[in-house]
């Protein structure tokens, strides 16, 4: 199965990003070969919209679910409409994340976890 992880590093050794719209890659993953891909984040630095492309872009990697620190409600809506299970409130490295996924520490989230327009950094909200 194919997963989904913000990350602040291109590696398994990286931290999670808590920012899914504002990450800086994607680690996706494959759970079945533990071969994974590192995908730039191009949505990061847009002046809107970047929960909704970030889902997109993940989705159109065929994953099943993404872990992150945060989900805001445009992402979440994309990716539930999608299938992707989303798991919030991750921490620690891309392994320490994978790693509690796998032994059945973290449950899927059933809405939202952070409102529209965060992790804009100094520029605040609209």
């Amino acid at each position: 199965m194919k997963i989904a992880i913000s990350s602040s590093g291109q590696t398994l050794d990286a931290d999670l990003d808590p920012r899914f719209g504002r990450c800086p890659y994607y680690i996706i993953l494959d759970t079945d070969t533990d071969s994974y891909d590192v995908i730039v984040n191009n949505a990061a630095s847009g002046s809107g919209g970047a929960g909704i492309q970030a889902a997109e872009t993940v989705s159109h990697y065929g994953v099943r679910a993404v872990f992150t620190g945060q989900i805001g409600p445009n992402a979440y809506r994309v990716l539930a409409a999608a299938g992707i299970d989303c798991y919030t409130g991750c921490r620690g490295t891309i392994q320490d994340v994978v790693r509690s996924y796998q032994s059945g520490e973290l449950q899927p989230t059933t809405k939202p976890t952070s409102p529209g327009h965060t992790g804009m950094g100094k520029k605040g909200r609209f």
